[in-house]
């Protein structure tokens, strides 16, 4: 099935075979030396039997020797160790398609190899290495078959990062009232800086992790992937002294208003598969951007039929209109969906009042918009009542849920995603997932997953003075980072002035609908400001898709300016965004995006550059010249109008 799991092993190309007849562990080598590209991963045991790896790109240290290991409530897996067996390397191929994301199809080959360890006690400990053209990646299993539970009391795993890089950190905020929910700044660093000005007290630093290294050569991403039931969320320790990053649990405390324990180390029966620590590496940081390495790594889709899920844009009331949850204002946006050529419309908080006394849900599928739902966290955390939930809700005509509030990474929510994934897509029910921690290959093991929040997005023009000042720089920083872990609910095209009032220009805040990716993107402000468009514009999200075929990053600067090129079927865009607060020169060769188009139109700022919009048609040029406004952007759509 091709969104399922589909490899093959390939031949091993000559050399990278181990043969085991007459086995000198010793002799061994520990590490996975790509011959599809540049990467290398390589293990090594100290003297004391520690554990260590460090990855080259090109034969540069990306990241230098860095620790590795667990100490359990029973065993340590941290010194002491002695090699026991190096697997031969394993070429595999991950053929599949994304329901959502910057490219559809996705063919790459990985090269796998596991390193086994024995402890003191003789206890054994597998290292699985990963490693292909977008990065590397490792991950630990105990194969013990005895199907006992096992305690993690730490993990030691580091990742060394040179003291002259550059980065873009979040900081990961420590337990409150909304809290931790991925949506703090992204903040420029180097290595060994501790977190200063959080928006909220925190407890260390989240992933994604960008960084510039390799005297500004080279970038990495680091990130996890395949995260289940067995394991938390983790992010990275607030100590990073001599830029070392280590990796550390959710925290106890991490409850919100969920029924969880005081216990937040990780515990599973044996044998146990933990996620995958993601090194993603490039040139550019565009390639970064289009990476697609966790979602390689993430388990096969577990649906046969996806024919029920369609991408699509919504309409949502939440943002213009926070206090009006009348059956009139919800009925206004399922009008406006229709208008506008959306297929879906988001009823937020309060519906269920709305529709019981206006019929909210049925005069929406009777129009042909799909509706899809507001819910509490805490509501659906038990299986047994999620699923009596589910049912009311898909037999009510409801397609999809946007579940709020879950502020923890422990191990029962981590749990509780799996399942609740599952049990959507017994009800043909698709998820939106807010106050949430990131996606970590999810969308690929359950396509009915379309989006989640875990972003600083448009609803802090509502609570943060800083948001108008920093969110031209942060929405040209998320791309290649919240972004690459999945699917992100940026609610874009907010318009209307807020508490705080908005310093982008509004053709920024429409492009930021195509630079994100989200199987539902759920469009901020009013019916007034829709009615007030343009019609160019009006076209433009009319046809504007919720998902890829192609893209390619033309102009990747972190922090300053992300200019991408965007397909899907016959539709072919050039979309860009500045992230600075000077005008910036934009020198594009076109010819080479407009096959089978003979004009483009462009979609840029209008007299009013933080209200209006100013649309031009030109006959396709080798050269198009344009000078970006300060937080500015511009939509190009290729036509033969």
């Amino acid at each position: 099935m091709i969104n399922g799991l589909m490899y093959k092993v390939l031949p091993v190309l000559a050399g990278a075979i181990f043969l085991f007849s007459g086995f000198d562990a010793a002799s061994q080598s520990m590490d996975l030396s790509s011959k599809l590209g540049p990467n290398k991963i390589t293990l090594s045991l100290t003297k004391n039997g520690e554990l260590r790896y460090r990855v080259t790109r090109r034969d540069k240290i990306i990241i230098a020797d860095s620790p590795l290991g667990l100490t359990c409530d029973d065993q340590n897996f941290t010194s002491g160790l002695s090699l026991v067996s190096v697997s031969p390397t394993e070429v595999r191929r991950e053929i599949y398609n994304l329901t959502v994301g910057n490219v559809k199809t996705i063919n790459h080959a990985l090269e796998r190899k596991s390193i086994t360890v024995k402890n003191r006690s003789g206890a054994l400990m597998i290292i699985d290495l990963v490693n292909g053209q977008e990065g590397v990646a490792f991950r630990y299993r105990f194969p013990d078959q005895d199907k006992k539970l096992r305690v993690i009391n730490a993990e030691i795993t580091g990742f060394q990062i040179e003291k002259k890089a550059r980065g873009w950190l979040q900081p990961y905020n420590k337990a409150g009232k909304v809290t931790p929910g991925y949506e703090d700044f992204y903040v420029n660093i180097h290595p060994g800086d501790s977190i200063s000005n959080p928006r909220n007290p925190s407890v260390g630093w989240c992933m994604p992790a960008l960084f510039q290294v390799n005297e500004k050569k080279s970038w990495v991403l680091l990130a996890e992937s395949g995260t289940d039931g067995s394991f938390p969320g983790c992010h990275l320790q607030p100590d990073s002294k001599g830029g070392l990053y280590k990796i550390a649990f959710a925290e106890k405390d991490e409850k919100y208003n969920l029924p969880l324990g005081n216990d937040n180390r990780p515990t599973f029966s044996l044998p146990w598969t933990m996620p995958w620590r993601v090194i993603i590496m490039g040139d550019q940081a565009g390639d970064i951007l289009l990476s697609s390495l966790i979602t390689d790594l993430a388990p096969a889709s577990k649906l046969d039929d996806t024919s029920w899920i369609e991408p699509g844009k919504a309409t949502w009331s939440w943002w213009s209109h926070p206090e009006d949850q009348s059956p009139d204002m919800y009925n206004t946006f399922t009008d406006l969906a229709a208008s506008v050529g959306f297929g879906y419309t988001l009823f937020d908080a309060g519906w269920e009042k709305a529709n019981a006394e206006g019929g909210i849900i049925a005069k929406a599928t009777a129009k042909g918009i799909k509706p899809m739902v507001w819910a509490y966290s805490a509501a659906y955390f038990d299986a047994e009542k999620r699923r009596s939930k589910f049912k009311e809700l898909a037999a009510m005509g409801v397609k999809g849920v946007k579940i709020d509030f879950w502020c923890s990474d422990r191990q029962e929510v981590m749990a509780c995603f799996q399942s609740l994934f599952e049990d959507a897509a017994n009800e043909h029910l698709l998820v939106n997932l807010h106050g949430t921690t990131v996606p970590r290959g999810w969308h690929r093991t359950w396509p009915n997953f379309m989006t989640a929040e875990a972003v600083l997005g448009t609803e802090h023009y509502f609570y943060e003075a800083r948001y108008p000042a920093l969110a031209a720089e942060q929405n040209t920083v998320l791309p290649f980072t919240r972004n690459v872990a999945g699917p992100t609910d940026y609610t874009p095209f907010a318009l209307t002035i807020r508490k705080f009032p908005r310093l982008n220009t509004a053709i920024h805040e429409l492009a930021t609908a195509m630079i994100y990716t989200s199987g539902i993107i759920n469009f901020a402000d009013s019916k007034e400001i829709f009615d007030s468009l343009p019609l160019p514009v009006r076209q433009l999200l009319k046809d504007m898709p919720a998902t890829w075929d192609k893209t390619e990053s033309i102009v990747a600067e972190p922090g300053e300016q992300i200019i991408l090129s965007r397909q899907k079927d016959r539709l072919s865009y050039i979309v860009g965004i500045n992230g600075t607060n000077k005008a910036v020169p934009v020198k594009l060769n076109l010819v080479k995006y407009a096959k089978g188009f003979s004009k483009f139109r462009v979609i840029s700022e209008g007299e009013n550059p933080l209200m209006s919009f100013k649309t031009e048609t030109y006959p396709i040029t080798s050269t198009w010249q344009y000078v970006f406004a300060p937080k500015g952007g511009f939509i190009i759509q290729f036509t033969n109008e």
